[in-house]
């Protein structure tokens, strides 16, 4: 039996995506291991919740230091771990572009918008603003830009008219639980491959 990928998270606060992504592990939804979790806040919940599940995790500052350097230990860090994917689970800072280019095609975010509408913060704010009459939140590639890589699947949540952000962000929240399991073992199936800008399944 072929052995477990691994994956790595990187994340700053809660780390709920990281704990769906374990508990899918847990519950054999998902075959893979998680090699590492990895945070540039000292004081991240998800940090903790790790510990708690007896997995390597790991603090990395961030503060005071240039990108370049802070970026050049996570990504030696997660080489060391031999990391097959790179999950971003509410990571609050840009990858430099060395980072990307260290693990092509191998690093994936979840943003709680239907790309490409809504990137960056707030995104549920956006939404009601807009007044998008459906949202939901998009896995995809990460590139050097901010959430702009190949989509890899997209899950819809209607916007209520009694929602406002919290409500709106909870339920796109349980979507992404669901979301995150379901593109990583996609990614680690070897099923598809990136055509351009898409992501497609393979022949």
């Amino acid at each position: 039996m072929a052995p477990s990928k691994k994956i790595g998270i990187l994340l700053s606060g809660r780390g709920s995506n990281f704990e769906a992504i374990a508990d899918s592990i847990a519950a054999k939804r998902l075959t893979a291991e998680i090699a590492i979790v990895i945070s540039n806040k000292a004081d991240a919940p998800g940090l903790e919740s790790a510990l708690r599940r007896g997995l390597t995790a790991l603090f990395i500052l961030s503060k005071g230091r240039t990108r370049e350097d802070h970026d050049a230990e996570v990504i030696a860090t997660l080489k060391h771990a031999q990391v097959d994917l790179v999950c971003l689970a509410g990571y609050m800072r840009l990858l430099s572009p060395e980072f990307v280019r260290a693990f092509p095609h191998r690093i994936l975010n979840i943003h709680p918008s239907l790309l490409p509408a809504f990137p960056g913060l707030d995104a549920q704010k956006q939404a009601l603003d807009y007044g998008a009459k459906v949202s939901g939140c998009t896995v995809h590639f990460v590139d050097e830009h901010l959430d702009h890589g190949p989509i890899i699947l997209q899950k819809t949540v209607p916007v209520l008219e009694t929602d406002d952000e919290h409500s709106l962000a909870k339920r796109i929240l349980e979507q992404e639980h669901i979301a995150y399991t379901e593109a990583i073992g996609l990614v680690l199936s070897g099923e598809i491959e990136i055509q351009g800008r898409k992501v497609v399944r393979k022949k």
